[in-house]
């Protein structure tokens, strides 16, 4: 089996060790060996470190080699859209086999991906794009491909979970939780696409896509990162007995006429301590799953680094090649259901606000009265403080997204509220 592979930073360079280092097992495992055709990087002669291949693989024209007609297997592992794209549909649409790594794309345009698969009658396998070595992929499109999926939340960001994670231990902002992760190399030097959750984003579209057999984009993705979460809203969460997570939560449901339909959204949440992903400190990650039958599942690993990525590309290395010399291709896309995707204002949710009040007499019944106003539950409320420090801290019951943001936008305007120090979203024990 011929492989092309296309990249070789820290994910390449460890997909080219594991090649060298365990090809008699590989060879076992498929029944044929696998032999590198080359490998297209950007720049030649840079250092990549002792790699145990002939230089003379290496080139700078990655579309000429997917061209190339004894390349049986393409493993993308660049990034980016494009020329990711272009490369990925060549190889596709000619009928060889690809392997990506390439979240961006594939909650981008992963349509253009499938349509090119199916086109050409060939594999595409993305397990390193979600969750690093975690097999999560696999199991959504095979081994619960039987049973009814409701429900996927996950951690899906190693950087914004070792963020929050140090918060919840030192009580340190977020700016200084964020300095110590790119001391220790756990944050990049421009860390937007983890701390503004682009980067969840984009798994939970691919998540959201498997489990409920419908096209979801990043776009239909509702974003929010953690860049507002401080020190206080810690604080109070541990109060509560919880912790603040950056969630990735997808769900198949019924929207406001009753019809199923589908919810995907990244936000920072409180969940209780009590909560399988409260426990998921450090950079890993962890994807909880609820289905019909299968009821509650739990996948957690290590979801980032060149091992870990490493390890998922090499698997579906794997399945790629015993799949081409079977003669036989892997389940194709499964996007029957086509549902509509409901907005974040249709989603419920639940509210933790804090708000800085006058202390006076009617404080709260005028509070509760905006609440009611929306039609809004309240499930518990606790008032601290005297005089200008006054506090109410108020939990509610679930409702629509859009009820509860026309509620917290009513409160601001109010002459007794002086400042609304935290709004966050809660999770676990969610009513509706």
């Amino acid at each position: 089996m011929r492989l092309a592979l296309l990249g070789c930073g820290t994910v390449g360079a460890e997909v080219v060790r594991l090649l060298h280092e365990q090809a008699d097992d590989l060879a076992a495992r498929i029944g044929a060996p696998i032999e590198l055709a080359g490998i297209a990087v950007r720049r030649l002669g840079r250092d990549r470190g002792p790699l145990p291949v002939d230089p003379e693989l290496f080139t700078t024209d990655a579309l000429g080699l997917v061209k190339r007609d004894d390349v049986d297997v393409v493993v993308e592992v660049v990034g980016g859209i494009e020329p990711a794209r272009t490369w990925l549909v060549e190889a596709l649409r000619a009928g060889k086999s690809a392997v990506t790594a390439n979240k961006a794309l594939l909650a981008e345009d992963g349509a253009a991906l499938h349509d090119a698969a199916a086109e050409g009658g060939a594999d595409l396998y993305y397990e390193a794009s979600v969750a690093g070595a975690i097999p999560l992929l696999r199991p959504l499109r095979e081994s619960l491909h039987g049973d009814t999926i409701t429900r996927v939340t996950g951690i899906v960001n190693g950087t914004t979970n070792f963020i929050l994670s140090g918060m919840d231990a030192t009580g340190a902002g977020f700016t200084e939780a964020l300095d110590e992760a790119t001391a220790l190399g756990y944050a990049e030097a421009d860390p937007t696409a983890d701390v503004e959750g682009f980067d969840a984003a984009a798994k939970a579209a691919i998540l959201a896509s498997l489990a409920f057999h419908t096209r979801v984009g990043a776009a239909d993705v509702y974003r929010e990162g953690i860049t507002e979460v401080t020190a206080a809203d810690v604080a109070s969460a541990k109060a509560m007995g919880c912790t603040i997570k950056l969630l990735c939560i997808a769900e198949r449901g019924p929207d406001r006429t009753g019809a199923e339909s589908v919810s995907v959204r990244v936000h920072p949440a409180m969940i209780p301590r009590s909560h399988p992903l409260a426990s998921v400190g450090d950079a890993f990650n962890a994807v909880f799953v609820e289905a019909v039958a299968a009821g509650q599942l739990m996948f957690y690993g290590r979801g980032a680094g060149g091992a870990p990525t490493a390890s998922a590309v090499m698997g579906d290395i794997v399945a790629v090649a015993r799949n081409r010399l079977a003669g036989v291709r892997a389940a194709s896309e499964s996007a029957y259901a086509d549902l509509p995707i409901r907005s974040m204002g249709e989603s419920f949710t639940r509210y933790h606000i804090s708000l800085d009040v006058a202390d006076r007499a009617g404080v709260l019944a005028t509070v509760a009265g905006v609440f009611a106003k929306h039609d809004v539950s309240i499930a518990t409320v606790r008032q601290s403080g005297r005089a200008d420090d006054a506090t109410l801290v108020i939990v509610t019951h679930g409702a629509p997204d859009a009820a509860l943001a026309a509620t917290v936008e009513e409160l601001r305007g109010l002459d007794i509220v002086r400042s609304i120090a935290s709004v966050l979203r809660v999770e676990g024990g969610q009513e509706r």
